[in-house]
């Protein structure tokens, strides 16, 4: 088994994965800034339903890294969303990533709201302004209450990554976001998680 193993530098190791992903998908084509975003998907999970669940509104990476390059700030519903997006270089263009979720105040409004963190971190958001991009990977209640203070006139983010997992309430949420006209990048179904909303901003972030 061992005389099958590739021998390839540590700093090919990507460039090796993005050719066998191409190579894989047959032919298979999108425009840039998008066909980034599908194969840094599949290289994050190794899952090529990636290729057919994600759905772009029109331009919307495009647009995403127009916000970015205007100094956007980036929030996320999970720590571990926050940990994976490069800062360094979000820092370069002047934004900031935030997440909210261990503020003891955020758990505190939660629990004599009755609601979940995740939406009144999504208010913590809004409350930045207009130019913000939204990278949910965890919580479908973070995109209804997008949704909700969307319809009510409360927000107009940048963009939205719409990519909570799991099986409640995910892919109705996901469907949500879709019916808006705010830009977004959907895992449609119920795959997606905090590192495939972390890839996707990374991915815009690297082609910048």
């Amino acid at each position: 088994m061992l005389d099958k193993i590739q021998i390839v530098k540590p700093e090919d190791i990507e460039k090796r994965s993005m050719e066998i992903i191409t190579s894989e998908l047959g032919g298979r084509t999108w425009p840039d800034p998008e066909f980034a975003i599908v194969k840094r998907c599949i290289h994050t999970s190794a899952d090529f339903d990636y290729a057919d669940n994600l759905c772009f509104s029109k331009d919307a990476a495009k647009l995403g890294m127009e916000a970015i390059r205007k100094g956007a700030h980036i929030v996320t519903d999970t720590r571990m969303a926050w940990s994976g997006i490069n800062k360094k270089k979000l820092e370069s263009f002047g934004g900031q990533a935030h997440c909210y979720m261990s503020d003891e105040d955020v758990a505190k409004e939660a629990k004599e709201r009755g609601c979940t963190r995740a939406a009144i971190c999504m208010e913590r958001g809004a409350a930045l302004g207009d130019n913000v991009i939204f990278a949910i990977g965890n919580a479908p209640t973070a995109l209804i209450r997008l949704y909700e203070l969307i319809q009510e006139g409360r927000l107009r983010p940048a963009l939205i990554i719409g990519a909570p997992v799991g099986f409640v309430n995910v892919v109705e949420s996901k469907e949500l976001i879709m019916e808006t006209e705010v830009p977004y990048i959907v895992p449609r179904g119920r795959k997606g998680g905090s590192n495939i909303a972390a890839t996707i901003c990374n991915a815009m972030l690297y082609q910048m």
